[in-house]
């Protein structure tokens, strides 16, 4: 059992993940990380932070918040075209569990190895349970895919399946069991940051996004950044068989477009770039949809069966306009 910060650090964290990059001179263990930076290469950066009983119930194992910190905060490379290549972690711990950590480490190990990255420092301290993870990876110089490149005609696309974290959090809210629950609760546990499909759409898409605060939201951040607007088809929104089959068709459309959490991408493409991109896709495992197409107009319109109505963006938001508690 570690006893102080320094043990803490050397029983638990000493040696988590690999660098593919070959970036990497020195990792953890003394006062700054020291990285040689490859040529020719952008560095993008990015930070997440997740909060016990704000972005994971409490008491949840020490593996499902590594599975859920660690693939969240890739996803935002994946939404820039970035391969993987080290990272950061800031703790601040209530006390030093050691079943807790070593789930915790071990599963962050086994991930970072997976996705080719590794723990370069950090820092603990004691309090509630937080968790910061920045993130840093690598694109060609001026290539990383920006939100502000959508232009009107643009397809827009998303990876996976939608809904599914929102679903398997309300079967954890409502203690609820079925068939179903296992893959849900999975979705929201263990999001798959999709790296290697934002590598293959990197040479023809236009702008991308990861989902996190939910599609309509996200996908607004596109519109905003590239002065465009959208039309959607919702019965055209990717939804998997177990959350149709547990919530129905309604419920999950709207999980789909608001729920949040998926961690899918969302991203454009040129029409005329549209066959290249399934060409590129054909032997992919993770499925592609195309769910709309970018307008001049400004705003988020729902066309379905003849019928079109606007739409708010909506999705999840830690400091709404009427406080941080509604």
């Amino acid at each position: 059992m570690a006893t102080d910060e320094f043990e803490l650090i050397r029983s638990y964290f000493s040696d988590l993940g690999s660098d593919r990059t070959g970036s990497v001179r020195l990792a953890v263990g003394d006062d700054c990380a020291v990285i040689a930076p490859p040529a020719k290469r952008d560095l993008v950066v990015s930070i997440d932070t997740m909060v016990e009983g704000v972005h994971f119930l409490p008491g949840t194992s020490g593996d499902k918040v590594a599975s859920r910190l660690l693939g969240a905060a890739l996803s935002d490379l994946a939404a820039m075209a970035a391969t993987p290549a080290f990272f950061t972690l800031a703790l601040t711990l209530p006390d030093t569990d050691p079943v807790w950590l070593r789930a915790f480490s071990t599963r962050l190990g086994e991930l970072a190895r997976l996705y080719g990255v590794q723990l370069v420092g950090g820092d603990t301290t004691r309090g509630p349970l937080t968790l910061s993870i920045q993130v840093h990876g690598w694109t060609p110089a001026n290539k990383a895919l920006l939100r502000s490149g959508a232009r009107p005609g643009d397809r827009v696309f998303v990876t996976g399946t939608l809904g599914d974290s929102k679903g398997g959090l309300e079967t954890l809210l409502q203690n609820i069991h079925g068939e179903q629950v296992p893959y849900l609760q999975h979705r929201f546990y263990c999001p798959e940051p999709r790296i290697s499909t934002a590598l293959l759409i990197a040479e023809f898409a236009t702008a991308a996004i990861d989902i996190s605060d939910g599609l309509l939201a996200d996908l607004n951040h596109i519109l905003v950044a590239s002065r465009v607007g959208v039309m959607l088809n919702p019965a055209e929104l990717p939804i998997s068989h177990e959350l149709h089959h547990w919530v129905g068709e309604q419920q999950a459309r709207q999980w789909a477009l608001s729920g949040g959490e998926d961690f899918e991408l969302c991203f454009t493409v040129p029409a005329l770039l549209e066959p290249k991109l399934a060409w590129a896709l054909r032997d992919h495992s993770v499925a592609v949809t195309c769910i709309g197409q970018i307008s001049a107009a400004p705003g988020i319109l729902l066309a379905e069966d003849g019928q079109v109505w606007p739409v708010m963006p909506q999705g999840y938001n830690h400091f709404p306009a009427k406080g941080i508690d509604e």
